[in-house]
């Protein structure tokens, strides 16, 4: 099976929620301990990149490492492109090498699922060369935060956060070969940016909760 890795990225301020969304309440466990379980069913190795190690490391299993994200000279998170790109050199860095895959996922997606991430998984070894990521597509515009990069982009994506006037995933994607994932079913790609959000979801899961039982 194609070596993989999944990265967590959890180092957003979280302003338009206007608190922690990766501490956010889904019952019996936090946003990021759900990401964390469902990583872990699907990756060989888990990583969050934050920086907030000491705040998110006695929610997470011990088996999942944190990388510690370098703020920007300002001291704020320097956004998605630079974490991603900071935490492809650290897994570069390791004695045991990086894998040839890595699941990049954002810690605010409620709805992620084991058996939909592992099927895409079995099918990276069918995406050849030159294609860099196998990413969902919806509405013109790539999901980044919910797929496939290979290791191999990291001085792709290191050149362009250096070179490009906005550091953004969509626009590196946007001139890169990249496969699309099929028939993604948006419930999966749903993420909790604001309190209205989360609302809707809470009503959404509650209802679901209650039709099951039924």
């Amino acid at each position: 099976m194609t070596s993989l890795s999944a990265v967590v990225l959890a180092g957003g301020r979280s302003s338009r929620m206007g608190h922690d969304k990766a501490l956010l309440s889904l019952g019996a466990e936090t946003l990021i301990q759900r990401t964390c379980r469902v990583a872990l069913a699907c990756a060989d190795a888990v990583y969050v990149v934050t920086s907030w190690g000491d705040r998110y490391r006695p929610l997470v299993p011990d088996s999942v490492q944190l990388i510690a994200e370098q703020p920007g000279l300002d001291g704020t998170c320097q956004g998605p492109l630079v974490a991603l790109v900071q935490a492809l050199t650290w897994l570069r860095s390791q004695p045991e090498g990086s894998p040839e895959w890595v699941l990049v996922l954002a810690c605010d997606m409620p709805n992620l699922s084991v058996a939909t991430l592992s099927a895409w998984r079995n099918e990276l070894a069918t995406i050849p060369l030159p294609y860099l990521a196998y990413l969902p597509r919806r509405q013109h515009r790539w999901e980044p935060l919910c797929g496939f990069y290979r290791t191999a982009a990291l001085e792709s994506l290191r050149q362009y956060a250096i070179a490009a006037s906005t550091r953004s995933l969509q626009g590196w994607l946007n001139q890169h070969p990249v496969r699309p994932i099929r028939s993604v079913d948006d419930a999966l790609l749903t993420n909790l940016n604001t309190p209205t959000e989360l609302q809707q979801w809470q009503r959404v899961a509650s209802y679901e909760s209650t039709d099951i039982s039924d």
